[in-house]
């Protein structure tokens, strides 16, 4: 997926999935405050990014997102205790297979928002939207069945 180069006026598409206790609360009050962000990003809510299949995320690559975010509460913060920090091994493991079958790193990134930082999440989403498009577009993953014609 490296062969991609940024494309004048391209937009990235980036699928965010995000807590419902923090990170969602996050974007809303940047929304609220009208802290300008990027628009490209569409936003799943989640009870708990623990809760997030990685395949979810491999899956959105399939579908055609340039990148993806996952983004929940602050270590400690969690409301379901630890729920945010199991979602942070997962995705070390997940970022460590999407790398093996070449996918750039910067396609996929975790972090903590707090429901109090609304222009902290307008920052996250700048910083994603910057390095996705510095990579340019993403071809789709491959599908499993297509590889078995």
């Amino acid at each position: 997926m490296t062969e991609n180069q940024p494309v004048e006026g391209w937009r990235p598409r980036i699928v965010a999935i995000v807590c419902n206790w923090c990170t969602y609360a996050g974007a809303d009050l940047a929304g609220i405050s009208r802290i300008q962000y990027p628009p490209n990003v569409r936003i799943i809510r989640v009870p708990c990014t623990g809760r997030i299949n990685p395949f979810f995320i491999v899956k959105a690559l399939q579908e055609g997102a340039d990148g993806v975010l996952v983004s929940g509460c602050h270590p400690g913060e969690c409301h379901y205790l630890t729920g945010n920090l199991s979602a942070k091994r997962k995705f070390a493991m997940l970022k460590r297979f999407l790398s093996y079958i070449g996918v750039e790193g910067d396609r996929t990134m975790f972090t903590w928002v707090s429901a109090s930082e609304g222009e902290r999440f307008a920052q996250v989403i700048k910083a994603v939207t910057a390095a996705v498009t510095a990579l340019g577009p993403a071809g789709k993953l491959v599908k499993k069945w297509q590889l078995l014609r």
